[in-house]
């Protein structure tokens, strides 16, 4: 298995194919990624342990414990927090282009637990590498898929 320092959490590659990615995310408590959309890719998202939120367009947000799924369908702005506690979730990807999004964005990772960050991530060079896979990076951390039309 395959382990990556990805932004704030350590990603572990389960399954690498054209049509799906299987990536096992370890999230820090109240990590939150970017606001972003796939171009092509279906995000999955099943809760092994912890919690996550996931706001998924204008959809109500959802809150999964263990054993619940949701899906972020491409085109469809999203993002997610993991709770207080942190979360460990299996992250899906059809096709699968995630884990290479994550191997170019991320590093080898020296320690099998989330990196220790000495700040925020390059957002440019995060985007840029984002781009190159059919994701686009909407907003900051924080923002949320209804304050696009807030900023439009």
């Amino acid at each position: 298995m395959e382990r990556i320092w990805f932004i704030a959490n350590l990603a572990e590659v389960l399954d690498d194919r054209p049509d799906v990615s299987l990536v096992r995310m370890h999230h820090p408590a109240d990590d939150m990624p970017p606001l972003h959309v796939h171009a092509d890719d279906d995000e999955g998202f099943y809760v092994l342990s912890g919690s996550l939120t996931l706001w998924v367009g204008a959809a109500e947000p959802v809150t999964l414990g263990p054993g619940e799924y949701a899906l972020a369908p491409h085109g469809i702005p999203h993002t997610y927090r993991a709770g207080t506690e942190g979360a460990v979730a299996l992250v899906t990807s059809t096709p699968g282009t995630f884990a290479s999004f994550v191997r170019e964005a991320g590093e080898p990772a020296a320690r099998p637990e989330p990196p220790v960050l000495d700040g925020p991530p390059d957002a440019e060079r995060l985007g840029q590498i984002a781009a190159a896979h059919g994701v686009t990076i909407l907003g900051p951390p924080g923002m949320l898929p209804l304050e696009l039309a807030a900023v439009s």
